[in-house]
């Protein structure tokens, strides 16, 4: 879109919800193929239900991999006051020169579970698995042409085994790939030792679900965003200075998150990240793994503040489940990704959402005005 006749940001905007609106007019009530949909992402469908979708942005973000550039975001929720929180954010970002972003492919996993009877069989699984790997890559890569195997990690205990299998797979977020290729590994593995598997899925993955080992290991794709706001955009856009907001940030994310036991040290990463997985047709659930993560935050000498996020395990992808729908496909097609890394940019982008997220939030908590945001964008009250 040209925007050369559009004097300022706010204006860029609006122009850009307009063409949007227009865009996605004709797809009505039912913002897909529902005969395409009933046979690859739903049974038994009675019909849709529908989320509203929203823009924030512009999100100004540096990867070193990329030119630098600006994103519109699509996110769908019912939340009131969740867009207009990360459209601040993004201000904020912009008007500091944008964010850098870094991102790296961890892998797709899938861990099944063996029974070896006794701690003599489980070393003779593990010595095979380790003399073998070079034959379990292979018959792995078999299964798909998109998918490279890239590592495995094992674990005994007692009479049971586990093994965590990754893979690359490419622009797909990957789970039905990587499903595949760990069931014919398991055949071999059974084959070549006799080793029975009880489950394809032993919670050695760890599949959409909390957990140190996605947090420690990493899983999909990690991602990294970090910005430095200065005196006077805290003050001017964000409505508070870094010493302030730094106290909120380590009271709230580090010794509230200590206290309560919990395994993401953040304000809100899974607010962003599930409104812009429903918007994009990733899979919801594994926004449990998006939550993880850490926001961590620095009053610099001269009173601005370092701002990062780091997110360990983020599963998405541009192809395969709910990326194909009509709606969610022009969602992913407002990003304008880079064909060559498509889904690390991906990725990056959700770390500078998520990292926008966290700056408005965290400034509204400190400087009070959470319930009058609320109020206005949640209940629709003019204050």
């Amino acid at each position: 879109m040209d925007f050369r006749g559009y004097s300022n940001v706010d204006l860029r905007r609006k122009a850009l919800e307009k063409e949007l609106r227009v865009k996605l007019s004709h797809i009505g009530n039912y913002s897909f193929d529902a005969k395409l949909a009933s046979t690859k992402n739903c049974e038994n469908m009675i019909g849709a239900v529908q989320i509203p979708l929203g823009v924030a942005g512009p999100l100004k973000l540096k990867s070193g991999e990329l030119p630098v550039r600006n994103y519109y975001i699509p996110l769908a929720t019912t939340e009131g006051a969740l867009v207009a929180s990360v459209n601040r954010g993004c201000k904020a970002i912009c008007e500091s020169n944008g964010a850098n972003v870094y991102s790296y492919r961890v892998g797709a996993t899938r861990g099944p579970v063996f029974y070896t009877g006794n701690l003599k069989n489980e070393r003779k699984l593990y010595k095979w698995v380790k003399v073998n790997e070079d034959k379990i890559k292979k018959i792995a890569e078999k299964t798909s042409k998109h998918l490279k195997f890239k590592k495995l990690k094992f674990a005994g205990l007692g009479n049971y085994a586990f093994i965590r299998f990754s893979f690359d797979t490419g622009d797909a977020m990957g789970m039905n790939m990587a499903t595949i290729a760990a069931q014919a590994i398991t055949e071999l593995i059974e084959k070549e030792t006799g080793i029975k598997s009880l489950s394809l899925a032993g919670n050695y993955d760890v599949d959409k679900k909390a957990s140190w080992m996605n947090f420690i290991n990493h899983r999909g794709i990690k991602a990294w965003a970090e910005v430095v706001l200065s005196e006077k955009i805290l003050k001017e856009i964000l409505k508070i200075d870094s010493e302030k907001l730094f106290d909120v940030w380590l009271a709230k994310c580090m010794i509230g998150s200590a206290m309560s036991g919990s395994l993401g040290f953040n304000a809100h990463f899974a607010n962003v990240i599930a409104a812009f997985y429903i918007a994009t047709g990733q899979d919801p659930a594994h926004v449990v793994e998006g939550s993880l993560g850490i926001t961590t935050m620095k009053v610099m000498p001269d009173k601005s503040l370092y701002t990062s996020v780091y997110l360990p395990s983020l599963m998405l992808g541009i192809i395969g489940g709910g990326t194909g729908l009509s709606t969610q496909k022009e969602a992913i097609n407002l990003l304008k990704l880079d064909k060559k890394r498509s889904v690390l940019e991906l990725a990056e982008v959700v770390a500078g959402s998520v990292l926008a997220g966290e700056i408005s939030l965290l400034s509204s908590l400190a400087e009070n005005s959470l319930v009058k945001a609320h109020k206005k964008f949640g209940r629709g009250e003019n204050l």
